[in-house]
C-alpha cells in the first residue's frame, strides 16, 4: 500500500502514470534459485507496451535485473526440468546456421540458459500460441494452427501460403462461434503438439482444441501424459462447452475425455505423482440459476472426478499443486470481500486463508513447498512480486525488489458499508483525495465494475481511480449484486435482472457515500465498462441524479445485442430466446427507456470490440442525439473491448477526465488537442 502525498504524483501527470512499468506474470525455477517476471515497458515511440524478462531475487535482496531485451519482446516465461529459461518471442532468429524465415513464423519458443545466449527451439507455420513443459522430463508441448485438410505443420504451411498468394481471406464456417473478443477465428484449429527428447524425438499431434483458439495444456511431470481442453460444438449452441482432454503424451492416443454438457472444465495441472490432475470446474449458467466454480481432481487412470471445494462459496481462479510426491496439498485464489486472497487446501480438504488483505495472481511454490512467490496487488497498489509462508495466516508478505513502482498516492483508500433492499451486506472502496474534508467536501464519481461477475479488489491499468483523485474527486468503487467474492447467493439475489437489483444496490451505495461529510453529493458523476458501461445506460435511464454519464462499450439494446456478440449463447441462457422468451430483455434494455434521459453522455466504443459490438455504442450515441441530450461519443477503429494502446489510454483519461470537469465541476468542456 503506497501512502498519500499532498504534493504532485505520477498520477498528476498521465505521461508518467502510463510509462510506469507494469510487472506480469512470474516464473519459479525447479531448485527455487530463481524467481523471472515478465515486465511490460513503454515502447520508444510511446504506443505500445513491450514485454521482457527480468531476473528478481527470491530473498528479496539483490536489484532486478534484466535478461531479454528486443523490439518484439518476451513473454510467458517457464523453467525447464534443467533451469533452462523458456519464453515466447516473435523475435527474429540470428543465428547463422537457422532456418531462413518466410517471415509467417509469428511467435516463437525461445530457451535461455542461465548462461549464454537464447536460441529457437521451437515454431510453427503462423505461431505457436502457447507451451507447457514437463516438471522432471524434457518434454515439451505446444499449440499451433492447422488449416483445414493439413495433416501436418508442413501441409499447413503450404495451405496456408497458397491462401495468401492467392489473397484470400474468406473463411467457411459450419458450426460454432465465429469470432472471440477482437479477432476472427479460423479457419486454421489449433491442435496441441508434443515433442520428446533426445536427438530422434518427434513431434506428435495430440489433438485440436476446437474452434477457439484459448491454448489451455499441461504436461504430467514426467513427460508421459498431456491434458489440454478442447472447446466442444454442442448440439445446440447453448450447449457449447470446454471439455478436458488427457492423451498419451508419446503417441497421442486420448486416454480420456472429461466431457458433460452442464459443466466446463479448464486450467488443468498435473499432481507431482502424475497420477491426477487438478482443474477448474464451472457449473454451466442456466436461465433460473447463475454458474458455479469449484476445484476437481481427475485420476488419470480412470477418470473419476473428485470435487475439492464442496463447502467452499466463492470462485478459486486456479490452483497450484505442491511439487512433492505424495502430498495433496494445495494452494489457489479467489475472490473475498473486497480481496483476492491465497487459500490453502490441505489433503483432509480443510481450507485456510493465508493472507491478511491484497490481490494475489501468479503464484508460485518453492520445491520444498515451504514458500510462495505471486504477485501482489491492491486497490492503491500495483502488482508486485512477494514471498509469503506457504503456511499461516493473516500474512503480510514483503514486497520483493522488482520494477516499476507507482510511488505516492493522491489520497487514501477506505470502505463504505451499505445494506440492499433485501438486507444483504453491500460494501464497496472509496477512493478520497487527501484533503478533502466538511470544510472542502470532494465531487464524487461512481464506477461500475465489469463482468457482472467481478469485483473491486485489485490494481487496475485501465481503470484506474488515482488519475481522478488526482484531479480532486472521490471515486466510489462498488460491489452490488452479481459481484464476485460474496458468496453464491450474491449472484442468486441478482441472477436475470441486470437492472434490477444490482441497480438498487449501487444506488443505495452512492446514497451512504454522499452522506460523507468528505463528499459532495450534489456535484456527482457516474462510469463503467462492459457490464459497467451497461449500468450507466440503465442508471442514465432511471435516474437523473448524476451530472455525467460515461458509458464504455455499454450494452444499450439487449435483443440486438443478443444476435451480435461473439458470447450469445452465454447470453441466452441468461436471458432466454429473444423471440420466444422476451421478458428479460423488455425489463433490462436500457433502449427502451431512452426518452427518459437527461445527463449528458459521453459514449466509447472500440471497433473491434466484438465481445460488446460497436454498434451497441453508435446506436446509444443516435438515440441520445434524437432526443436532444447532450452527448459525445469517442471512437477508438483499432481498439477492441478494453483500450490497450498507451497513446489511446491517455486519450482516453484526458476525454473522461475533461468531461466530467465539465459537467460534474460546471467548468468550460476542453476538447483533448489529438481530437
Amino acid at each position: 500500500m503506497s501512502a498519500p502525498s499532498s504534493g504532485p504524483t505520477a498520477f498528476h501527470d498521465l505521461s508518467a502514470f502510463l510509462a510506469t512499468p507494469r510487472v506480469n506474470g512470474l516464473a519459479l525455477s525447479p531448485d527455487g534459485s530463481r524467481l523471472v517476471a515478465a515486465v511490460q515497458t513503454l515502447d520508444g515511440e510511446g504506443t505500445a507496451y513491450v514485454s521482457g524478462l527480468w531476473d528478481i531475487d527470491p530473498a528479496g535482496d539483490r536489484e532486478p535485473q534484466r535478461l531479454t531485451r528486443s523490439a518484439k519482446g518476451e513473454s510467458a516465461p517457464a523453467f525447464a526440468a534443467d533451469g533452462t529459461l523458456f519464453f515466447v518471442s516473435g523475435r527474429d532468429n540470428t543465428d547463422p546456421g537457422a532456418r531462413k524465415s518466410d517471415g509467417e513464423d509469428g511467435a516463437t519458443l525461445w530457451a535461455l540458459p542461465e548462461r549464454g545466449e537464447a536460441r529457437q527451439v521451437a515454431r510453427h507455420p503462423g505461431g505457436i500460441a502457447g507451451y507447457a513443459l514437463a516438471a522432471r522430463a524434457g518434454t515439451l508441448a505446444y499449440a499451433g494452427g492447422l488449416l483445414p485438410g493439413a495433416a501436418d505443420a508442413e501441409a499447413h504451411a503450404k495451405l496456408a501460403k497458397d491462401r495468401a498468394d492467392s489473397k484470400v481471406t474468406a473463411v467457411l464456417y459450419e458450426a460454432g462461434p465465429t469470432r472471440y473478443w477482437d479477432h476472427d477465428l479460423g479457419p486454421a484449429e489449433l491442435h496441441t503438439f508434443v515433442r520428446g527428447t533426445g536427438d530422434a524425438a518427434t513431434t506428435v499431434d495430440a489433438g485440436g482444441l476446437g474452434p477457439r483458439d484459448d491454448a489451455d495444456t499441461a504436461l504430467s511431470p514426467d513427460g508421459s501424459r498431456v491434458a489440454y481442453v478442447r472447446f466442444v460444438i454442442g448440439d445446440v449452441p447453448d450447449d457449447n462447452r470446454e471439455s478436458l482432454v488427457i492423451a498419451d503424451a508419446a503417441t497421442g492416443d486420448v486416454l480420456h475425455v472429461v466431457d458433460d454438457v452442464a459443466y466446463s472444465h479448464f486450467g488443468p495441472v498435473f499432481s507431482a505423482d502424475g497420477r491426477s490432475l487438478v482443474c477448474v470446474r464451472e457449473l454451466r449458467e442456466t436461465y433460473e440459476t447463475p454458474y458455479d466454480l469449484t476445484l476437481v481432481r481427475i485420476d488419470v487412470a480412470d477418470g473419476a472426478v473428485t470435487d475439492l471445494l464442496p463447502g467452499f462459496d466463492n470462485w478459486p481462479t486456479g490452483a497450484v499443486v505442491s511439487p512433492v510426491e505424495g502430498d495433496e496439498t494445495l494452494w489457489f485464489t479467489a475472490d473475498e470481500l473486497g480481496h483476492a486472497p491465497v487459500f490453502r487446501r490441505d489433503p483432509d480438504g480443510s481450507v485456510t486463508r493465508l493472507t491478511a488483505s491484497g490481490a494475489y495472481s501468479s503464484v508460485r511454490v518453492s520445491p520444498d513447498a515451504a514458500t510462495l512467490y505471486a504477485l501482489r496487488g491492491d486497490i492503491d497498489a500495483a502488482p508486485v512480486p512477494v514471498r509469503l509462508a506457504a503456511t499461516g495466516t493473516e500474512q503480510r508478505p514483503a514486497a520483493l525488489k522488482a520494477p516499476g513502482g507507482i510511488g505516492a498516492l493522491p489520497g487514501n483508500l477506505t470502505e463504505v458499508r451499505a445494506e440492499g433492499d433485501d438486507g444483504f451486506p453491500l460494501r464497496g472502496w472509496l477512493a478520497v483525495p487527501e484533503g478533502a474534508s466538511a470544510d472542502a467536501p470532494a465531487p464524487l464519481l461512481v464506477f461500475v465494475h465489469g463482468g457482472p461477475q467481478s469485483s473491486w479488489n485489485a490494481w487496475t491499468w485501465r481503470w484506474n481511480p488515482w488519475p481522478f483523485v488526482a484531479r480532486g474527486y472521490a471515486v466510489l468503487l462498488p460491489d452490488p449484486a452479481l459481484s464476485t467474492g460474496y458468496g453464491q447467493q450474491m449472484h442468486e439475489r441478482g441472477w436475470g435482472q441486470w437492472g434490477g437489483r444490482p441497480y438498487r444496490d449501487l444506488m443505495a451505495l452512492t446514497d451512504v457515500t454522499e452522506a460523507r461529510p468528505d463528499v459532495d453529493g450534489t456535484r456527482t458523476g457516474l462510469a463503467g465498462g462492459s457490464y459497467g458501461g451497461y449500468m450507466a445506460n440503465r442508471v442514465a435511464t432511471s435516474t437523473d441524479r448524476f451530472k455525467g454519464i460515461v458509458s464504455h462499450a455499454g450494452l444499450w439494446d439487449l435483443s440486438a445485442f443478443q444476435g451480435d456478440t461473439d458470447a450469445a449463447p452465454f447470453f441466452r441462457r441468461i436471458f432466454g430466446d429473444r423471440v420466444t422468451q422476451p421478458e428479460r430483455y423488455e425489463a433490462n434494455s436500457p433502449m427502451l427507456g431512452v426518452d427518459r434521459v437527461r445527463t449528458p453522455m459521453l459514449v466509447v466504443h472500440g471497433a473491434k470490440d466484438y465481445r460488446v459490438p460497436v454498434g451497441q455504442g453508435m446506436a446509444l450515441f443516435q438515440d441520445l442525439q434524437r432526443f436532444e441530450v447532450p452527448a459525445k461519443f469517442l471512437y477508438f477503429p483499432d481498439e477492441n473491448h478494453w483500450v490497450l494502446k498507451p497513446n489511446h489510454s491517455a486519450l482516453w483519461y484526458e476525454t473522461v477526465l475533461n468531461f466530467f470537469d465539465a459537467h460534474v465541476l460546471g467548468k468550460g468542456w476542453v476538447r483533448p488537442e489529438m481530437l
